[in-house]
């Protein structure tokens, strides 16, 4: 095989050691002392045209998470920013089932877009709410809209966009029956 054709099947770098024609006594150097010392010679190295080096895997940056996220709810939304009435209605929501928005972490779709349920995971969510539709692997969970649906020891809840919510009177109380069950709210 000619070397062109060998760098399809040995992906590694190879590493080739000329033998020198000189011998061994004419490579013995005498130092000044009388000592005889061997040259150290280094191996020449020949890259093979079109062998690729081995990828070194690349770990990306964490997810970032906006907000304090100190109770590990996850707050997944569609929309690129919450709109100040959209923002306002789950503030009074999250305020409602008990929690404050220091306890709560926002990531927008596009913060999300590419990245591994792996990724998700290793932000340690306890509860993951998903409002609208979200670029991403989470998509492939079993979760019903409006339903409560526990995977290892994460509870999730998909539900429709927030600002689709916060238009529809329908939806909010659909919601809030929800999240009184997620969060262990008591009827008053």
């Amino acid at each position: 095989m000619s070397i062109h054709e060998l760098q399809h099947i040995i992906t590694e770098e190879l590493f080739f050691f000329e033998k020198e024609a000189t011998s061994e006594v004419a490579q013995e150097r005498v130092d000044p002392s009388g000592e005889t010392e061997k040259r150290k010679t280094l191996p020449k190295t020949v890259h093979i045209e079109g062998a690729t080096p081995p990828k070194e895997e690349l770990k990306s940056e964490p997810i970032k998470v906006r907000g304090n996220f100190e109770k590990g709810i996850l707050v997944l939304h569609e929309e690129i920013e919450l709109k100040p009435e959209v923002m306002d209605m789950l503030v009074k929501m999250i305020n409602a089932v008990g929690h404050s928005m220091n306890e709560v972490g926002l990531l927008s779709s596009d913060d999300l877009e590419g990245r591994s349920l792996a990724e998700l995971y290793d932000l340690n969510a306890h509860i993951v709410l998903k409002f609208g539709r979200v670029k991403h692997p989470i998509n492939a969970l079993p979760a019903s809209d409006y339903q409560i649906h526990m995977e290892k020891e994460t509870e999730y809840l998909f539900a429709d966009a927030l600002s689709t919510i916060a238009e529809d009177k329908v939806l909010k109380g659909k919601l809030w029956n929800t999240l009184k069950v997620l969060f262990n709210v008591g009827n008053k």
